[in-house]
């Protein structure tokens, strides 16, 4: 069931977003299971122990260049060249005075050499390589260890392990990690007005868009995803997918149903059936939200207009979810401070997400808002690429002013 907010009135009963947020933080317990996992299925998991480096990266001091291995203590001498080296094909003899191997970039640098002569500043006449600089020692050579040293914390628990830590790890041997389990969400959308794909729509009808979007979240945070479908406004259905939920999951979210129509009965349910802390926010889009627990289970009821459903699941449940998961702080969204292209319209009383766009010009970059930002435009948010955050107290912005941003690819 989806409702509008009245626009921009204050509410002193209700909850700023940093209230809610710190709040919904403090009640977010860390998981503890683990699974030990290779590394080809731990993209996007939360690393569930310190991981020190077994070994020195690298292993072998290697060049950093292609050019020529060879001793600085000799100069600018002309250097007699005695073999090659490639990665993974070391050169087995020794560079003595006067000598010089032509060398590639990651082949393990040979005895007795501690330079490498880049090939643009060596003239080659023959077998003979005159150097056009001065060598310096340990020029353009990785040296061992300098990456990582053995028993040196390569990445710690809480660590999200991204395509980076990954490859880390592999540099490093370890081909198996102790992961947390993911973290397991179920959700649902409530109101008699919605309808599925493929049906045809009545008057005063619309499609279920919200579970949409809430799978698509959620399944690029990596949570197993547990969608329990379109829900009716029927007291006694919605009290049943609840306590079915909060047997299931770790999380529990649905979508309408928190504001003050006659038939929004989450709040009632959840303060007999579980504990509701607040469900008043004083942002917008967004102002009724629901938090609080399902038994064991976490529990949010988002507004039901797609914009505010996003806003807020941006805003207070993926944060709760980052930390669910194990994931180490940060679990806010970052914020970047960037100037208005045009100016924004905005009354003081609430916090308020502005969808925008990124605009990058002779000025630098700056940021404008996307049109119309009423919650039930979903077309907005769609061609948005970030949220503006005006504060609670501040008026219109103008152009020029710089604005809070976050970029809406950081969230998810």
């Amino acid at each position: 069931m989806a409702h509008c907010c009245s626009d921009n009135e204050y509410d002193s009963m209700a909850k700023s977003v940093e209230e809610a947020r710190a709040a919904i933080l403090a009640s977010s317990p860390a998981l503890t299971d683990t699974d030990v996992l290779h590394l080809t299925a731990a993209l996007g998991r939360v690393l569930a122990e310190d991981l020190c480096a077994p070994q020195p990266v690298p292993a072998w001091p290697n060049s950093a260049m292609d050019g020529y291995a060879l001793r600085s203590s000799d100069g600018e001498k002309p250097r007699q060249l005695i073999g090659h080296c490639f990665a993974g094909h070391p050169f087995t003899g020794v560079v003595g005075p006067g000598e010089c191997v032509r060398i590639m970039t990651g082949a393990v640098l040979p005895e007795g050499a501690d330079s490498v002569l880049i090939q643009e500043q060596a003239e080659i006449q023959d077998k003979t390589i005159l150097p056009q600089q001065r060598p310096a020692p340990g020029a353009n050579i990785r040296q061992t260890g300098e990456d990582l040293q053995p028993g040196v914390e390569a990445l710690h628990a809480g660590t999200l392990l991204r395509p980076a830590q990954l490859a880390l790890l592999a540099s490093l041997g370890i081909a198996e990690v102790k992961v947390f389990r993911r973290l397991r969400v179920a959700f649902f959308s409530t109101g008699d007005e919605l309808r599925p794909l493929g049906s045809t729509l009545e008057a005063g009808q619309i499609y279920d868009s919200n579970r949409y979007a809430l799978q698509g979240m959620l399944q690029r945070l990596g949570c197993e995803i547990l969608d329990l479908g379109r829900i009716l406004d029927n007291p006694e259905h919605l009290e049943k997918t609840l306590q079915q939920a909060a047997g299931m999951a770790d999380l529990v979210i649905s979508t309408g149903g928190v504001s003050v129509g006659d038939a929004d009965y989450i709040a009632e349910l959840l303060g007999r059936i579980g504990s509701i802390d607040f469900w008043k926010m004083n942002m917008k889009p967004g102002r009724p939200l629901a938090f609080g627990q399902l038994g064991e289970a976490t529990f949010f009821g988002l507004p039901g207009n797609p914009v505010s459903t996003m806003v807020t699941f941006y805003q207070f449940v993926q944060p709760c979810i980052l930390k669910r998961m194990g994931k180490s702080t940060p679990w806010t969204p970052s914020v970047l401070k960037l100037p208005l292209a045009h100016p924004l319209k905005k009354k003081p009383g609430r916090t308020d997400f502005q969808r925008g766009v990124l605009i990058s010009g002779e000025n630098g970059l700056q940021v404008a808002g996307v049109g119309q930002q009423a919650s039930h435009i979903m077309s907005g948010l769609a061609h948005a690429d970030c949220l503006i955050i005006l504060a609670a107290e501040a008026d219109a912005a103008p152009a020029g002013s710089l604005v809070e941003v976050q970029l809406l690819e950081g969230l998810v």
